[in-house]
């Protein structure tokens, strides 16, 4: 079985397993990425193949949808390639890709990521640019609905400190979610592409906050919560 094949199987293999799902961690999600993987491969010194398996499996069992069991994600990926034959160096680097990706798995404080490559780096940098932007917005607000959370109160401010476990269980409404997480990411990206694009979809994402604030209170605009640059 070639690349290109294994690719499609692998997208076949994603299409039906999510189908159903949240709709900002859905297949459309993954294609997204997938695309601004293979956009942002194009500068970078990586194996094509590794970061596509990435992208296409990286939320192929997202912890938040699987009682926070953050090893079902791995394992499923890992069974997946491995009978299709995948190599297993490219199946372990898969993997790890997708153990390290998350925003949640870098708050703990380390000296420097447990695992690194350029290829986690490009996977990483697509998977963050989906999370911000006019679409990180639309999927920011989808899974609040989705979880019944507030859109905005006053009275809960944003948690700027906030650990691994904190944050898997917060239930905050979904505007402290831009400053907790969102508004942070443009500083995180990994290549010169990704910061590039972060940039636009960071600067949308505050024009939108400024523009809320004013509709959440026309008589007495809020001002913007200066807790991010």
């Amino acid at each position: 079985m070639n690349d290109a094949e294994i690719v499609d199987q692998t997208i076949a293999f994603v299409k039906e397993t999510l189908r159903g799902a949240e709709g900002g961690h859905d297949w459309f999600h993954i294609q997204r990425v997938f695309k601004n993987t293979l956009l942002i491969a194009k500068e970078e010194n990586v194996d094509v193949l590794v970061v596509s398996l990435g992208a296409l499996l990286h939320d192929i069992a997202d912890a938040k949808f699987h009682q926070g069991d953050e090893k079902i994600g791995p394992k499923l990926a890992s069974s997946f390639l491995t009978e299709l034959g995948v190599k297993k160096k490219i199946v372990n680097h898969v993997v790890k890709i997708i153990e390290n990706i998350s925003f949640k798995n870098n708050l703990k404080k380390k000296r420097g990521r447990p695992f690194k490559s350029n290829e986690l780096n490009v996977v990483q940098d697509a998977d963050r640019l989906d999370a911000i932007g006019a679409i990180g917005i639309a999927r920011a607000f989808n899974y609040g609905g989705f979880k019944n959370r507030e859109l905005y109160n006053p009275e809960i401010a944003p948690n700027l400190k906030m650990t691994k476990e904190e944050y898997k269980k917060s239930t905050a409404p979904t505007i402290n979610h831009f400053y907790e997480k969102l508004l942070l990411l443009k500083d995180q990206m990994n290549t010169d592409t990704g910061k590039k694009l972060a940039q636009e979809r960071h600067d949308y994402m505050m024009g939108f906050l400024e523009q809320f604030y004013k509709e959440w209170n026309p008589l007495s605009p809020l001002a913007n919560p200066d807790v991010t640059d």
